[in-house]
């Protein structure tokens, strides 16, 4: 399709998106942006170093390339380069959304399906403020290397945010519902779990105590399973930041003994939503790939740049927030795989103890902290009483010891209105969830 320049390894990516955001606040529309653009990024690799160029005029891809080929030095051994010889070479379409084009579908039926949420939200008095969103984004994306790669994929996401402020006597709580699919059709018919969202947010506004500090056994359940995963070991994952660290590769080397002998932690960029990758932003398919399994450290995140230098495999894991950007070592799905217990049977076996429901922000590495939004104590093997928990936190390598239940129920979450920041780009749709999980002497305030 396009003529490449001699020794040199170069690549195209070209987006074409669609893209629809609307917005109310208090039943007034505050945004109603439908917006379709093609881009197009384009990189050169002399052996040395990397030449990037971008632009939206994708009519003009070949003078962007010609131009950009001007600067590098040849390299009549550029093929035979670890990084270029890592690039993997896919050719065909892989278009899966072509019957179910989430842009095809009438901008009044989104406004629509919107509004026909509101009464539920107007009908509580307890709720001071709230903000209604409809999201959705199709991409379409074309991959094109001097090693013969010839791609064409799509994947797209749809989202139904509600978010709003409740006030019950003084007390106060920010919480909110979200739905995320692949499918227009799936975002109907959701009134009776906003109705029992809300429901349950009112009465645990009403009844939550604070709780007492100390250290406990928690559960925590798919939500908080999956922010857990993410922020405290799937950065540790991504291999970026890995590379020239001497410290850090001794200190994770594969086959090392990381955590409990139940635990395996995932990523793949095959489990459709906001995680799906079919390949990466440099023609890499999708894989899945065991960060930890069985306890024992397995892999890491790569692009072609971090797998040549640690000569490990390529995972797919290559994406970039956009055609202006560069690829960068980042998550899709990622997730803690099921166990053998059930929900109950987790919830039965504690004395006391705590159940982590829902999050409203995690972050990781050495430490992982979790701010709570809903909680209830366990007595005596039972849900009891709501509580307030301001965080809950623990040294993130004693904890994943300190795993010792794992449900057979999961469940993998598809970002809504946010993402994944690394670096400048921000945000980065991606999936995380699992399981229930029940971890030992975690600190709780």
């Amino acid at each position: 399709m396009y003529i490449f320049p001699k020794n040199l390894y170069t690549d195209v990516r070209i987006e074409d998106v669609n893209y629809t955001e609307i917005t109310y606040r208090n039943g007034e529309l505050t945004q109603n942006l439908r917006r379709n653009y093609k881009g197009a990024f384009i990189r050169i690799f002399d052996g040395h170093r990397w030449y990037y160029s971008s632009t939206t005029d994708v009519d003009n891809i070949q003078n962007e390339i010609d131009k950009l080929a001007l600067i590098p030095k040849e390299n009549e051994n550029i093929m035979d380069h670890p990084i270029v010889k890592k690039f993997e070479v896919h050719k065909g379409e892989y278009l899966q959304f072509e019957e179910n084009d989430i842009s095809k579908v009438k901008h009044e039926d989104k406004l629509g399906l919107l509004k026909a949420y509101f009464p539920i939200i107007e009908n509580k008095k307890e709720i001071k403020m709230w903000r209604a969103v409809y999201l959705d984004r199709k991409v379409t994306k074309e991959f094109y290397s001097s090693k013969g790669a010839d791609l064409k994929f799509d994947y797209q996401t749809c989202t139904l945010a509600f978010r709003y402020s409740l006030n019950v006597g003084g007390k106060t709580l920010e919480s909110g519902y979200d739905k995320t699919d692949i499918c227009f059709d799936t975002l109907k018919e959701l009134d009776s779990k906003l109705e029992e969202r809300l429901d349950r947010d009112i009465r645990y506004v009403k009844e939550a105590k604070p709780v007492k500090p100390g250290k406990y056994t928690v559960i925590f359940a798919p939500a908080v399973t999956g922010v857990f995963a993410h922020e405290s070991f799937g950065h540790k994952s991504e291999a970026d930041f890995m590379i020239g660290d001497e410290t850090m590769m001794k200190e994770w080397p594969i086959g090392k003994k990381v955590g409990a002998d139940n635990l395996s932690i995932v990523d793949t960029g095959e489990i459709l939503g906001s995680g799906f990758v079919p390949f990466d932003d440099e023609g890499t398919k999708a894989k899945k790939t065991y960060l930890i399994k069985n306890g024992i450290l397995s892999g890491r995140l790569h692009s072609a740049t971090t797998a040549a230098a640690l000569e490990e495999e390529l995972t797919g894991n290559a994406r970039a927030l956009n055609f202006e950007y560069e690829p960068i070592v980042r998550m899709t799905s990622t997730y803690i795989e099921a166990g053998d217990k059930t929900k109950e049977e987790l919830i039965s076996e504690v004395k006391e103890g705590i159940l982590v429901v829902d999050y409203n922000h995690g972050s990781g590495m050495s430490t992982f902290t979790i701010a709570p939004k809903i909680s209830y104590m366990i007595r005596d093997g039972k849900i009891a009483e709501p509580v307030n928990i301001s965080v809950i936190s623990g040294n993130v390598m004693e904890t994943l010891y300190e795993i010792d239940g794992i449900s057979k129920e999961m469940e993998i979450i598809s970002s809504s209105l946010g993402g994944c920041g690394k670096l400048e780009q921000f945000p980065l749709p991606i999936g995380t969830g699992g399981p229930y999980i029940r971890v030992k002497n975690v600190t709780v305030q």
